[in-house]
């Protein structure tokens, strides 16, 4: 199949403008202090969060997880996600140690002198039974985490794993390498000793995403779809929407400082 009858490379084409707007976000040049990396932190974090949520999501709806057992119906997107599943939330540290992706954020954050405070008061909050709603407010975030929050899981709701896919592919897989790699730059020959963990955690998603996890979630995108205009037009919708509230998380993060950014 040629690009200009791929579904995948037309709404790639379609979100382009807006992934490009993302990409350019000033943000990744403002982090020049500590505490600008500290704060940044204590914001993504909850995206770090609810991306499992997405990716638990997708294995719930995709794959069979009661007991009894019986075979979902899709081999190959089984697979698919099953292997994302694995690596984010088994994989391994630097040391070889299992952890999950989130786990390694927050080890990340404890490392650098991050407050970690606000996303434990969150979990506390789902672990005693409270809504996503109710451990946003328990763990006092900032409206701009609200919202991206809140979006994720506008979409999760939907209970159609077509839109829970493009919003874990194109709003999360397919442009996290791009952001991620603008973050490295300098990162561990400023702060030497306080990053290893994070600059590790940024390194290993460009690798998994880039090279492993965006090309099997577009697969996925596409075995879902399928030959429904109708579900490609939603997944275009959902791909900008989150590549949106990625903006207005960015936006609620203030530097700490009032430095010029580094040149591009």
């Amino acid at each position: 199949m040629s690009n200009s009858h791929d579904p995948i490379h037309f709404l790639q084409q379609e979100i382009a403008q807006t992934r490009r707007v993302l990409l350019n976000n000033g943000l990744y040049y403002r982090l020049q202090t500590l505490p600008d990396l500290q704060r940044f932190m204590e914001h993504h974090v909850f995206a770090v969060w609810d991306f499992m949520s997405l990716l638990k999501s997708l294995q719930r709806g995709l794959t069979c997880v009661e007991v009894p057992w019986v075979p979902s119906k899709n081999p190959a997107t089984r697979r698919l996600i099953n292997e994302i599943v694995l690596e984010e939330e088994s994989d391994v540290d630097q040391h070889g140690q299992p952890a999950s992706h989130f786990e390694l954020y927050l080890r990340a954050m404890d490392e650098c002198g991050a407050d970690t405070g606000p996303i434990r008061r969150l979990l506390a909050a789902l672990a005693a039974g409270r809504s996503v709603s109710e451990a946003l407010a328990a763990a006092q975030v900032p409206n701009s985490v609200r919202q991206f929050v809140e979006t994720t899981f506008s979409i999760i709701n939907t209970g159609r794993s077509c839109l829970v896919a493009a919003a874990f592919t194109f709003g999360r897989e397919d442009v996290i390498p791009a952001m991620f790699r603008q973050l490295v730059g300098e990162l561990r020959d400023k702060f030497p000793g306080r990053l290893d963990t994070f600059t590790y955690y940024l390194d290993r998603h460009i690798e998994l995403d880039e090279e492993v996890h965006a090309p099997l979630a577009q697969q996925m995108v596409r075995e879902l779809c399928g030959d429904d205009p109708q579900c490609w037009q939603d997944c275009q919708q959902v791909a900008i929407r989150c590549m949106e509230a990625r903006m207005i998380l960015w936006d609620g993060i203030k530097p700490t400082h009032t430095q010029p950014a580094l040149a591009a």
